[in-house]
């Protein structure tokens, strides 16, 4: 898949996913990369942002295989920013899909 595309999305998918509840960075890499091939080199840049940004907070908390791991929870300003890219998102790619809907059939893609 397209880096740029990844890029575009991974801070909503992000932020929804910590919508659903805690997680530390590695099972947010985990969770993404059942559908989009990320590293872990992707989503900690992502996480340090979000953070000084106040739209996470974070906590550590035992571990029973290893040391305590650094667990990141959505502020009422992140869900505010899920809510406001999530418009945004759907807005977006409803134009995009009106674009490309044509060339779709064309190509017979589906």
């Amino acid at each position: 898949m397209n880096t740029q595309f990844k890029k575009g999305v991974l801070e909503v998918l992000v932020l929804s996913l910590l919508d659903e509840g805690d997680k530390y960075g590695f099972e947010l890499v985990e969770e993404i990369s059942k559908s989009i091939d990320i590293s872990e080199g992707t989503i900690y840049p992502l996480l340090r942002k979000l953070y000084n940004s106040a739209m996470v907070e974070t906590y550590l908390q035992e571990s029973s295989s290893g040391p305590p791991r650094k667990y990141y929870k959505l502020t009422e300003l992140g869900r505010k920013m899920l809510r406001i890219q999530l418009k945004e998102w759907k807005e977006f790619t409803d134009q995009v899909n009106k674009i490309l809907g044509g060339v779709y059939e064309k190509e017979g893609i589906s």
